[in-house]
């Protein structure tokens, strides 16, 4: 099976040790870094584990290629399709005048810039996954990107968003595009998640360079 294939299981594993809790055949992200669990497989005993990780009252988020096994004792709150790129060609060279580096000074700023555009899940240390750059307007944080999953070879684009009062001025095209350039620089390989629904989000990647690898499987698991 490809790394790509079990994005957070892989995540969980290696890069982000550190932040997974969970055993052997099920993880998950510690409650304020993210949302996200995954499993080595969906053997009856991976099963059971994942299924352990969720206490009552809390969601897990899972995503990979191979179709999701609701595990005894929990139920679906919400599925979709998604899909999974990676970058295909050489990516665009863009000026950097205007990008600074978030962190901690800005993590309060980052929160509340992605409760109120809704890029993907994103808490209170959501920020430590991975680099964060961002674009100042007049002193506020107008857009972000960032990284998220990450594991030998592999590093994620995402929490891309762009407050409200700036959008139109290609902001999230521009982040991206750069985050992107840096995971590559750094001898890894860029991939990204969209909605299988969403259009207008695959094209803009597509038009950096990025093209879709596989239809990834989403699901929003609970306590039954």
């Amino acid at each position: 099976m490809h790394p790509l294939d079990r994005p957070i299981w892989n995540s969980l594993t290696t890069t982000h040790a550190g932040f997974s809790e969970g055993g052997a055949r099920a993880k998950c992200y510690v409650p304020d870094v993210n949302v996200f669990a995954g499993a080595v497989d969906e053997s009856p005993e991976a099963l059971a584990a994942l299924a352990e990780l969720v206490a009552a009252g809390r969601q897990v988020y899972l995503l990979q290629v191979p179709e999701i096994v609701v595990p005894e004792g929990l139920v679906e709150a919400k599925r979709a399709r998604g899909v999974q790129m990676v970058a295909a060609r050489d990516l665009e060279n863009i000026p950097q005048t205007d990008i600074v580096a978030l962190g901690e000074d800005d993590a309060a700023e980052m929160l509340e810039l992605a409760l109120l555009t809704e890029p993907g899940p994103f808490l209170q240390r959501t920020h430590l996954m991975g680099a964060f750059l961002g674009i100042r307007i007049d002193g506020r944080l107008a857009a972000m990107a960032g990284e998220r999953f990450r594991f030998p070879g592999f590093t994620e684009v995402s929490g891309v968003c762009t407050h409200p009062d700036f959008r139109g001025h290609g902001l999230a095209h521009k982040l991206s595009a750069v985050v992107a350039a840096k995971i590559a620089a750094r001898g890894e390989t860029p991939f990204l998640h969209a909605w299988a629904s969403n259009s207008a989000a695959i094209r803009l990647y597509e038009s950096l360079g990025f093209a879709i690898r596989a239809e990834v499987d989403v699901a929003v698991l609970e306590r039954a």
